[in-house]
């Protein structure tokens, strides 16, 4: 170092202090040399410095210059590969956004986005993607088939008495992802459509194989949904907060649902009972496994949203899932009733009372629908319903008189609970929205007078046969 100092004029060196350290920098040709760019071997020439010709000294300086331009350009090549790198998984994401709901388009970019990380993996200069622009899903993207949903499908989508029985499960979740996107939601709130579908994805699998409370029962609540939001233009009353509210409450108001109510949670004393202490333990469970879901990052369809916006979701979800719980019916339409002829929609609470009313009507939705759409899901509950009462005989619970059996038929069913039900609440909605008469009270009130006629039928069947029971009777006894 001391024969490197010897070659320069005093004037050429350098000196940068600071507090407890300091670099020398050598100055030659009017370029600031950093003696770490210098290779060892230049540092001690075999040849002292005091038999080194003019010719020799410059050949030195030459090697050294040649060695700091190396290093230069190779930190210009990192550069230009890290602003090329990032240019390109920039460009990538953004093909990914705007072709979300294009399967071919995702999975061209899927492979863009592999090629590209094994490149940077065999050039080891990963590490400097910034940490926002990373594209480290914790799982491929969702691999269910895209249904591309007819100009006839979209239409029948807004309506109440839409088919939900014709639709395979890939094709139920393509008509959930287009509901977001139809209704603004993923725009206005910058959702990203890949999350969009993995979360969906998830919720799929979050929903039991029950007869009735399962996925199917999930899309329909979210179509009714959908249909509502069409039919009252609540986009018109509602903020784009209040309708992501409405349908995320839908779409996961009975997630994990064992297909045992409340009722029997509670006589049996199961985990859930005792975790919520009997207070709506089902719907607190539907609530628990939807944010569960959204903690994932690759699900969170909210992770753009501020810890104050997300406050507000996560509490107007929670509220609109805890108000689907029958044992809360009374107390919510008294609240509603009293609050309806004076409605304010700049009232708060009157505007969460109408969400509440709303997902209510659409979860016990089903005799709205057509009778062949809505029979089926009778028969599902029923099913569900004895399977629950033999369960409680055998455990020796209480047995409601509605679930059991050798007690309950359709019509005795579906009658009192259309009557004093379904009917006063859509009714009173429709205080507020009276296009829904049409559309969705009157097929209520047909529906209470077709099972009233089946009622009919089954008294006078069931009057024959006792008749017959008693002749056979009394023929007996004659003989």
């Amino acid at each position: 170092m001391e024969g490197f100092r010897r070659w320069c004029s005093v004037d050429s060196a350098a000196r940068v202090t600071s507090r407890n350290c300091y670099v020398q920098l050598w100055v030659f040709q009017g370029i600031q040399i950093c003696p770490c760019w210098i290779p060892l071997e230049l540092w001690c020439p075999s040849t002292p410095p005091c038999h080194t010709t003019q010719t020799d000294k410059e050949e030195l300086f030459q090697n050294v210059l040649t060695q700091v331009a190396e290093q230069f350009s190779r930190a210009f090549k990192i550069n230009e590969l890290k602003t090329e790198v990032t240019n390109r998984l920039a460009m990538l994401e953004k093909r990914v956004e705007l072709e979300g709901m294009k399967v071919v388009e995702i999975e061209k970019c899927r492979n863009d986005i592999k090629k590209l990380r094994e490149e940077m993996a065999s050039r080891n200069n990963s590490n400097f993607l910034e940490d926002n622009k990373k594209l480290t899903p914790r799982r491929d993207v969702p691999s269910y088939p895209k249904y591309m949903l007819s100009q006839q499908t979209i239409e029948a989508l807004k309506k109440p008495a839409f088919d939900v029985w014709l639709w395979e499960a890939n094709e139920m979740l393509s008509c959930l992802e287009h509901m977001y996107h139809d209704l603004g939601l993923v725009k206005d709130f910058n959702i990203n459509p890949i999350t969009l579908k993995r979360w969906l994805l998830c919720i799929h699998d979050n929903y039991r194989n029950n007869p009735f409370h399962n996925f199917r029962h999930c899309f329909c609540v979210t179509q009714m949904m959908y249909s509502m939001i069409c039919l009252c233009s609540l986009q018109e009353k509602f903020t784009q907060v209040d309708i992501l509210i409405l349908m995320t409450a839908a779409v996961c108001h009975d997630l994990d649902h064992p297909g045992y109510n409340n009722t029997y949670q509670i006589n049996a004393r199961t985990e859930l009972a005792v975790r919520y202490n009997d207070i709506s333990p089902l719907e607190n469970h539907h609530c628990a496994v939807a944010f569960q879901i959204f903690s994932q990052p690759d699900c969170n369809i909210f992770s753009n949203f501020d810890p104050e916006a997300f406050k507000q979701i996560r509490q107007g979800t929670i509220t609109l899932i805890l108000a689907t719980d029958m044992a809360r019916h009374g107390e919510i339409l008294d609240s509603f009733k009293q609050k309806v002829d004076n409605f304010d929609y700049t009232d708060e609470e009157h505007v969460t009372c109408l969400k509440m009313v709303l997902i209510k009507c659409c979860d016990i939705s089903n005799e709205v629908r057509p009778m062949e759409v809505a029979e089926p899901w009778v028969d599902c509950l029923l099913e569900e319903y004895f399977m629950q009462s033999d369960r409680e005989k055998s455990e020796g619970l209480p047995v409601a008189p509605f679930m059991d059996r050798e007690k309950v038929t359709k019509p005795t069913a579906q009658i009192g609970f259309i009557k004093f039900v379904l009917i006063p609440m859509f009714e009173t909605v429709m205080k507020l929205f009276p296009q829904i008469e049409e559309a969705m009270v009157q097929p209520l009130r047909e529906s209470r007078d077709r099972y009233e006629e089946l009622k009919q039928i089954d008294d006078a069947m069931n009057e024959v046969q006792k008749k017959k029971s008693e002749n056979l009777t009394m023929g007996g006894k004659k003989k």
